[in-house]
């Protein structure tokens, strides 16, 4: 990796060390992963999405810039094409660049912050969804809906679509991961494997 940017090995250690500390990656044997999450965790972290997210897009959509809206709205068409392939790596990645305009016009950076903390759980969701063709239709759906909310600078509107989003991954989550596998946890790809998005 250190090669790959350039960089000497002690400054990519230490800030994957960081990234550790922070519990955005674990050590193993063989180098560094996302953590893995159990169901009950994965189920715990919607519990604190269900809370975060509507005001985090209420507050988006009072700040978003034209500019962000110009971005997310290209990744929307960019998305609704690759449904059709069904690419589920680019549809991965399309959807965790809608996720991340949105989320990046939060002005309240302690907010921001928390959320982004979750991403491990958003991409074990991803995993476990996302290989049906049914739940990219609904994401899709979902995204173009989120994104009319932000472009009429709508919080409220934006606030409960998000919530609805976040309520339609529990339900895509639990339909793919069914109560029998509780014990088993969701493991999620290595870091650098996939970027993630609502």
């Amino acid at each position: 990796m250190a090669a790959d940017l350039g960089l000497s090995r002690m400054p990519v250690r230490d800030a994957l060390m960081r990234l550790v500390h922070e519990g955005y990656l674990e050590r193993s044997t063989r180098g560094f992963m996302l953590p893995s999450l159990t169901r009950r965790e994965v189920l715990e972290v919607f519990e604190i999405r269900r809370l975060l997210e509507p005001r985090a897009a209420a507050l988006a959509a009072r700040a978003i810039t034209d500019a962000r809206l110009t971005d997310m709205e290209m990744a929307v068409v960019e998305a609704l094409r690759i449904v059709e392939t069904g690419d589920v790596p680019q549809f991965f990645r399309i959807s965790e660049r809608f996720r991340n305009g949105w989320l990046s016009a939060v002005p309240n950076l302690t907010l921001q912050q928390t959320i982004q903390r979750y991403l491990a759980q958003v991409q074990a969701v991803r995993l476990a969804t996302m290989g049906n063709r049914g739940t990219l239709k609904i994401i899709v759906a979902g995204q173009r809906e989120l994104l009319a909310a932000f472009s009429a600078r709508d919080a409220v509107a934006a606030g409960d679509r998000i919530l609805r989003f976040v309520i339609e991954a529990e339900a895509a989550y639990l339909a793919a991961v069914p109560a029998e596998h509780a014990a088993a946890e969701v493991s999620r790809p290595r870091a650098g494997s996939f970027p993630a998005s609502p």
